[in-house]
C-alpha cells in the first residue's frame, strides 16, 4: 500500500509540474494555446496552418523543464515576458512538420490553383 501512495505522490508532483507549465510558461509562448478539457490527460496537440492535427504528445509524465525543452526543439518562440512583441521572423513559428512522424507530410502542389482557392475559401479565417 505504501508503494501505491508513493505512486500517487509522484503522479501529483508531475501534474503540479504540468500545472506550473500551464499557468506560468504557456503565456510566454507564441502560437501556443491552452484548451482545458475536464477529465482529459494533458497533451500537446500539434496542428498545421489549416488546423489539421500533426501529432499528439502526452505531457502527464513530463517535468516542466522537459516540456519547455520539447517546445524549444519543436521551434516554438518563447518570449521573456508575456507582453513582449514577437519578432517578425518568428511570427509563423513553428511552421514545420512534426519531428515525431516517420515520414514528413506532403505539401499541396503549388501549381494546383483550384485546390488553393478551395483551401482559401474553406479557411477564410486564416
Amino acid at each position: 500500500m505504501v508503494s501505491q501512495k508513493r505512486r500517487w505522490s509522484l503522479a501529483l508532483n508531475r501534474l503540479r509540474e504540468v500545472k506550473a507549465f500551464v499557468t506560468q510558461d504557456i503565456p510566454l509562448y507564441h502560437n501556443l494555446v491552452m484548451k482545458h478539457i475536464p477529465g482529459a490527460d494533458p497533451e500537446l496537440v500539434l496542428l498545421n496552418h489549416y488546423y489539421e492535427e500533426l501529432d499528439r504528445i502526452a505531457l502527464s509524465d513530463m517535468t516542466r523543464s522537459e516540456i519547455n525543452e520539447l517546445l524549444e526543439k519543436l521551434g516554438f518562440y518563447k518570449k521573456a515576458q508575456a507582453e513582449d512583441q514577437v519578432p517578425e521572423e518568428f511570427r509563423f513559428s513553428p511552421a514545420k512538420d512534426s519531428p515525431f512522424k516517420a515520414t514528413p507530410s506532403s505539401s499541396a502542389p503549388a501549381d494546383n490553383a483550384s485546390s488553393d482557392s478551395d483551401a482559401e475559401a474553406k479557411h477564410s479565417d486564416l
